[in-house]
């Protein structure tokens, strides 16, 4: 499920640049007509405007593209770019083994058989694109830091993730190349039998959309429909200005639905929320929720509003869910057609309007009131009979969310201090990431996370999502949040992730306690402290261990370099000595002059608040390659 999530996130990145799709192709379908209508595209305003289309449909013609970069460099570690160009390779390297030439080659009686052909012409597809990125990020995660023999040292660590992306890309095109097929007939079996339902189908699909949103699957989903993975492509047709005569499907049924949802349903149910909260408790659920609805009216962004109340009442949110597949069924009856390149909100209503398949647009109007009404009396109902738990329901008081002190920005350093205070503080903090409404977090100990301190931030929603992560609702705004509580916790993160990095390295659990998972898939936890003792005769704050080298190349470039980078991130001053010579253990050129070769014993002390946490860093670098 963790995994899940974390893709859900690297989804987020190619989807994100959807919005400028949108932008340029609204505007550019508005200022040439004829790129939808046919006729001579004459003019200054028409040639913008059909320069813009073009602009726009570089995007939406390689969505695949988007889908393995933005992933690759999504789901590696530190979300190196190196994890990216192995995802791009493996895209070109899977689609141009799996094209319908190389395959007929391959296989003769293939070009017999329509049916498998067909899942090979559009193996171009994003579903590939996610499973390239995904490869690429592997490859990375797993082959960063792999040491080869000196012979092939240039292929060490970063450069010979590519390489075994490429090979690996081989073996999974093998691997498809019976699997596809397979997969794609099951798709295209799911997608043909929704479709073949009309607007009840789009009713369900937009029921198990927001069903689905809780476990981070509705990506998946969205996949089948929206893009061209099975011959579909709602969102993909709608934007490249076609309409329903083009395609198989009424062109925007499957994201026409979402509109009067999330621009009229979610302020309704809001509104619902407000009415029936406790009175001593409305003034701070007003606080949340009408944020949260103007979010999902202006931008369709309803995850800060959703995520409010789904764990507390999941009967509640299956409600929800239903009432997205009876509107969206009505809407789809209706005859009004719009679509979005990012979310179904006012902004996306604008600006498609214009695409050829639009129509009907003046019903959101009629369609948005209906859905206000259905949202609210649904939630009013449900909260009041059977005393759901909702924003305002809470037994304990809610505390509303931190006002503006007047200088900029005071507003998310507020809330990031009580987000930080709620976590236990910066020493528990591991690290800190985002998406685009939600806080990512690592904790080193969740016994120490207090909630009901992180919801007085003025957090819409909190999920544990495993023994040291969660995440905390913030909204559109996160990125702030997120920055302010980096720079609040600054120090004691660099020196958690040089610790990180340094047992990581030592394929050991952290200083900090907590299991790290090794590429094996093994995990280990530390049972014993180091021997980092303190110096005899040294002031209190002095500690040393001894080493004995191991490996016959000794402290050459790499460990030196290594080394070095490790005790940078720590505060403290330390020294390595060897051979009666002495030097900085943050110095690189330093450590390699001590000329350690194996049986040279080392001497390794330091002093600074940081000292012990560094030193045990350092020996267990040591442990694992000296």
């Amino acid at each position: 499920m963790k995994y899940l999530q974390k893709l859900g996130k690297a989804l987020m990145l190619p989807v994100s640049c959807m919005p400028v799709c949108g932008l340029l192709m609204g505007f550019g379908y508005c200022l040439c007509p004829a790129a939808m209508q046919g006729g001579e595209i004459a003019g200054l305003a028409a040639e913008i405007g059909f320069f813009l289309i073009r602009a726009g449909s570089a995007l939406i013609d390689h969505i695949a593209w988007l889908f393995a970069v933005g992933v690759g460099i999504g789901m590696s570690k530190d979300n190196d770019g190196v994890g990216a160009l192995a995802a791009l390779i493996s895209w070109l390297m899977i689609t141009t083994l799996l094209n319908v030439e190389t395959v007929k080659a391959l296989i003769p009686g293939m070009a017999e058989d329509s049916s498998r052909l067909l899942a090979f012409a559009r193996i171009d597809n994003p579903f590939t694109g996610i499973l390239s990125g995904m490869l690429g990020a592997a490859c990375y995660n797993r082959f960063h830091q792999v040491r080869l023999p000196d012979w092939l040292s240039f292929f060490s660590g970063k450069r010979a993730v590519a390489m075994i992306a490429g090979v690996a890309s081989i073996a999974v095109s093998f691997v498809l190349l019976v699997v596809w097929p397979l997969l794609f007939g099951a798709l295209t079996a799911l997608g043909r039998e929704i479709e073949g339902l009309g607007p009840a189908g789009a009713g369900i699909y937009a029921f198990l959309n927001r069903l689905l949103i809780p476990f981070g699957l509705h990506h998946a989903l969205n996949n089948v429909f929206w893009f061209d993975t099975i011959g579909l492509g709602d969102l993909t047709n709608f934007w490249a200005g076609k309409t329903s005569a083009d395609v198989s499907w009424s062109l925007g049924m499957y994201m026409s639905g979402f509109f009067p949802c999330m621009m009229f349903g979610v302020p309704g149910a809001a509104l619902a929320m407000i009415r029936k909260a406790r009175p001593e408790r409305r003034k701070a659920a007003v606080g949340i929720l009408l944020s949260s609805a103007a979010c999902s009216f202006v931008c369709g962004v309803t995850e800060p509003f959703e995520f409010s109340f789904m764990f507390l009442s999941p009967a509640l949110y299956a409600a929800y869910a239903a009432l997205y597949g009876v509107v969206s069924w009505l809407t789809v009856v209706s005859g009004f057609r719009a679509g979005f390149s990012f979310s179904a909100g006012a902004t996306d209503l604008f600006f498609s309007a214009a695409l050829p398949a639009a129509a009907k647009t003046w019903l959101i109007l009629p369609l948005g009131a209906l859905s206000f009404i259905l949202f609210y009396g649904v939630f009013h109902f449900m909260i009041g009979r059977w005393n759901l738990k909702a924003p305002g329901q809470e037994e304990a008081p809610l505390p509303a969310p931190a006002a503006a002190s007047g200088r900029p920005g005071s507003r998310y350093a507020e809330m990031a201090e009580a987000v930080l205070r709620g976590l236990g503080g910066a020493e528990n903090l591991q690290a800190v990431d985002h998406c685009i409404t939600r806080l990512r977090l690592e904790v080193r100990d969740m016994g120490r996370v207090q909630d009901e301190v992180i919801r007085s931030s003025g957090a819409s929603g909190l999920i544990h999502t495993g023994r040291n992560s969660l995440q905390i609702v913030i909204g559109t705004s996160v990125q702030f949040v997120a920055d302010e509580l980096k720079a609040l916790c600054a120090g004691s993160l660099r020196g958690g992730e040089a610790a990180q990095a340094g047992a990581e390295a030592a394929g050991q659990a952290p200083a900090t306690g907590g299991p790290v998972t090794h590429a094996s898939g093994a995990h280990r936890m530390v049972t014993r402290q180091d021997p980092i003792f303190t110096a005899a005769g040294a002031e209190d704050d002095t500690h040393a261990f001894t080493y004995e080298i191991r490996e016959a190349a000794g402290i050459h470039a790499r460990p030196a370099a290594e080394m070095a980078g490790i005790m940078k991130a720590y505060d403290c001053k330390a020294t390595v000595e060897a051979n009666g010579k002495s030097a900085s253990a943050s110095s690189a050129v330093g450590l390699m002059a001590l000329g350690a070769v194996k049986g040279t014993c080392l001497k390794c002390s330091a002093d600074g608040p940081d000292a012990p946490r560094a030193l045990q860093a350092l020996r267990r670098y040591m442990e694992e390659h000296l």
